[in-house]
């Protein structure tokens, strides 16, 4: 091969580790999880005005074994907190999460005993999104955001390999009973 062919016919060099991470952060493929109004938000967030195709994410994906990123919009309660972790677990690795909402980040304005505080206290939680709700450019910021962090990471080390199972926490359900007393 010589020089002048080189310069006719172009050549691309890279490693594996950065072509793998160009094809993952091109095409991920969230899983809505719209549990109140935050979801009205992510809807828009996949509609045309947005074109969140451009980030290779317009697929949403309604089974988690197909998912890569799992978007948790809205209040979860600690009765839904089971579901919302054994969707999480039931995705494959590399996986990560978007937390979007205040409700979703913190437990917003609700402080009762049924609303978990912070979706972080069982899932490991890679991007939160602020807002009540967020607007949806500014989900497609956590895309991005999502998307840097991908692109960052060496695909050996993360999930099944390596793991990152050490972020994770137990949900304790508290008792109806000692917190409503008479």
């Amino acid at each position: 091969m010589g020089l002048d062919q080189v310069e006719s016919e172009g050549f691309i060099t890279t490693s594996v580790d950065a072509l793998v991470n160009w094809a993952r952060k091109s095409a991920v493929w969230p899983m809505p999880l719209g549990i109140s109004c935050c979801a009205i938000e992510m809807m828009a967030f996949a509609g045309p005005r947005y074109d969140v195709s451009r980030f290779g994410s317009e697929v949403f994906r309604f089974s988690p074994r197909q998912s890569d990123l799992l978007i948790v919009a809205g209040t979860v309660t600690y009765k839904m907190a089971k579901v919302v972790r054994k969707i999480y677990d039931q995705m494959p690795d590399p996986k990560y999460v978007m937390a979007m909402g205040a409700c979703t980040s913190s437990g917003g304005i609700y402080r009762t005993y049924s609303v978990v505080q912070g979706i972080n206290q069982f899932l490991p939680v890679d991007v939160y999104v602020a807002g009540c709700p967020p607007r949806p450019d500014s989900v497609l910021k956590g895309l991005m955001v999502i998307q840097d962090i991908i692109s960052g990471e060496k695909p050996w080390e993360r999930g099944s390999i390596v793991g990152s199972e050490e972020k994770m926490y137990d949900i304790e359900i508290p008792d109806h009973g000692e917190l409503v007393k008479a």
